[in-house]
């Protein structure tokens, strides 16, 4: 699953610059001039992480950052401000709200390239290839093995998948859409409905350790892992 990057900036000659090095470098880059389009954009397919410039034509970048780390749904995001505000001050604030990292302007692609992986390794265990775990529920990246209390559990590849991707986006409700696309892929073509018997196959093979709960339906909207009812 490729990484994605959503770049909240209005500047087209700094998306210009970026694009080229952010794709080079293995992400799917969405991109957005304004807050208002940026809200959409998250809304229906939520980044790994968001790239937000300070200084935007309808929302400052601070204060939507402000909210982003508010809500539920968005919180576990990453964020990197890119400023040119460079005071000591500037960057308390960023950081202060929620911020990660705090680029200042001019930067090299280069170095924004290296800050994002460090962000990721540090806020997405599957990014470090980190085993992760939730109430006995265990699944390692690297060996691509899961257990329960220390049981094995066997597991198909898709549910793997599916399960790697929501344990590893926790409490965030994703559609039957988002779901394919981060876990199937854009290039797929298959019903929504799909992804309904996969979340039943996956809710079935977890069980036997009594970690099913885990994978939860919410009504209207789609699926989340919680631990939290």
């Amino acid at each position: 699953m490729a990484t994605t990057v959503l770049l909240v900036e209005d500047d087209a000659a700094i998306c210009e610059m970026l694009r080229p090095p952010l794709r080079k470098a293995g992400f799917d880059v969405l991109e957005a001039g304004e807050v208002g389009q940026a809200r959409t954009i998250v809304l229906e397919q939520p980044p790994d992480l968001i790239l937000l410039d300070w200084m935007l034509p309808d929302v400052s970048g601070i204060d939507w950052a402000r909210t982003l780390k508010q809500e539920p749904l968005t919180k576990e995001i990453p964020i990197i401000m890119l400023t040119a505000r460079g005071e000591e001050e500037d960057r308390v604030k960023g950081l202060d709200v929620g911020a990660d990292d705090y680029v200042t302007k001019p930067f090299s692609p280069r170095e924004l390239v290296a800050r994002m992986k460090a962000v990721l390794r540090r806020t997405t265990p599957h990014a470090s290839e980190e085993a992760v775990e939730v109430e006995g529920l265990r699944l390692d990246p690297v060996s691509h093995r899961v257990t329960g209390h220390g049981q094995p559990i066997r597991i198909g590849p898709t549910e793997y998948n599916l399960l790697l991707f929501l344990i590893t986006h926790p409490d965030r409700v994703f559609t039957r859409g988002q779901l394919l696309d981060r876990v199937w892929g854009t290039n797929v073509y298959i019903e929504e409905r799909t992804v309904d018997a996969h979340i039943r196959r996956l809710r079935k093979t977890l069980e036997p350790t009594g970690h099913d709960h885990l994978v939860q339906t919410v009504r209207g909207a789609g699926y989340r892992f919680s631990t939290e009812l």
